[in-house]
């Protein structure tokens, strides 16, 4: 079976919709979050870090992302599609991707299928998100294998 690592390709996808803080705030929540995304009990106020520590602490949390895509998928893919499926997961969450029908029919090699679904995952609370859907609609495209300019089809 296939192991893959996150290409650069894939990196930019995810860097581009997580956003870049380098200094330690506070998000909706009251989580402290540093660089793109990143949360930890290390985060303190007023913490600031590096572009190369922000870089370094976004692989270290798409890790789990890469792992599970590894693990989670059972047929011959391709790294566009991999990366697809790495952001999903990053974003949504390793129980979320495992229990989808976005894997399901991964796994049935029906990547027209798959591709659609990744369609169905624009809300959060209850409502549409359109930034949500700009990656959704990026991350379709990655897994169809069309270029970033391109207009998908279907």
């Amino acid at each position: 079976m296939q192991t893959f690592t996150y290409s650069d390709a894939g990196l930019a996808l995810t860097k581009s919709f997580e956003g870049l803080r380098l200094e330690a705030y506070q998000d909706v929540g009251g989580v402290w979050t540093v660089g793109y995304g990143h949360t930890g009990p290390d985060l303190l106020a007023g913490m600031k870090i590096s572009q190369a520590d922000a870089d370094a602490l976004l692989r270290a949390d798409l890790s789990v992302a890469v792992n599970c895509v590894n693990r989670g998928v059972t047929e011959e893919i391709s790294q566009s599609q991999f990366d697809a499926l790495v952001d999903f997961c990053f974003n949504v969450g390793q129980g979320n991707l495992l229990k989808s029908s976005l894997l399901r029919y991964v796994n049935l090699v029906e990547f027209e299928n798959a591709a659609a679904q990744f369609l169905l995952w624009v809300n959060a609370g209850g409502k549409r998100v359109e930034g949500l859907v700009r990656r959704r609609q990026a991350e379709r495209a990655m897994f169809l294998g069309i270029a970033a300019t391109e207009e998908p089809t279907g």
